[in-house]
């Protein structure tokens, strides 16, 4: 530990003068983050680095509150922060998306995370997921036999298999949204006709992963093992009907469906516009 801080020393020489505080607040996909300044240019010539300690804050990007915006997937930099206070990868025994990470880490230029998270195939044809130096030769044929392998296995696989096997995870997934929208004294100039200001998504996590993909935000329930269920997660983005269309492709159905709503007035003349505002759940299956 003596060493990384002295690293963050020596790397840190005249950014204190570019005009940064100590700490730093990131907007990154979304996301906010608050870290030490130290801590963002621990790896030298990382993107990261070369942001915080050889530019100015007047030439980085900001957000309308003033906070660094880096346009990168949110929930992954967390884990790009976690390497930077310590230089040690930590993650959970259920990660999915080592994939992504590592593709993360090539971007801010973190070298050494990216070694660590590239899965390399080992002498058995198995892959592995910590990089080991070998001769480059040795490494491509390794890499040949093992896709030799894969394919061989697969081609088999593929002419035993039963139809039992190609059935999909069966499941309920729950999609509900908060909306509100506005009705005018001339029923033809409703503007805001359907404001929806959130889709979230509850059921089992393997689930939901499976059928929305990229498109959702686990953000406020990061680390829930796949086989547990949540009601934190949500959509990223705002239209009902993609929801539906997802689940429709993924071989689900709607079986249930109950909406509560209020209306009130934006003022207390009756003759102004009336707001609706409404939560509704869809409840889906696959059998």
């Amino acid at each position: 530990m003596a060493s990384i801080d002295k690293k963050r020393e020596l790397s840190t020489g005249d950014s204190t003068r570019k005009g940064f505080s100590e700490i730093i607040e990131l907007n990154v996909g979304g996301q906010v983050y608050v870290t030490r300044h130290s801590t963002l240019i621990a790896v030298p010539n990382s993107l990261l680095w070369t942001m915080f300690s050889q530019k100015t804050p007047a030439e980085l990007t900001t957000d309308n509150k003033g906070r660094f915006f880096i346009d990168r997937d949110g929930f992954l930099f967390r884990y790009i922060l976690d390497y930077l206070r310590d230089l040690t990868l930590v993650l959970p025994d259920y990660f999915k998306e080592r994939a992504c990470l590592q593709k993360e880490a090539e971007f801010f230029q973190l070298n050494e995370l990216s070694r660590r998270l590239k899965p390399v195939v080992s002498k058995d044809n198995s892959i592995g997921e910590e990089v080991c130096q070998s001769d480059p030769e040795e490494t491509a044929l390794a890499s040949a036999l093992a896709s030799t392998s894969i394919a061989t296995t697969t081609a088999s696989s593929q002419s035993l298999r039963s139809p039992s096997l190609d059935a999909r995870k069966t499941g309920y997934i729950t999609i509900g949204y908060r909306g509100s929208y506005t009705i005018g004294r001339d029923i033809q100039t409703d503007a805001k006709f359907r404001r929806v200001a959130r889709i979230t998504v509850c059921g089992k996590t393997s689930l939901a992963k499976e059928v929305f993909g990229d498109t959702l935000n686990e953000s406020r329930d990061p680390d829930r093992p796949p086989e547990r269920y949540t009601s934190r997660y949500y959509l990223k983005y705002n239209f009902l009907e993609q929801a539906f269309d997802r689940l429709a492709e993924m071989g689900f159905h709607m079986v249930a469906c109950s909406s509560t709503g209020t209306c009130a007035y934006a003022s207390n003349d009756p003759n102004e516009d009336k707001i609706w505002t409404s939560y509704t759940e869809y409840v889906f299956c696959r059998e």
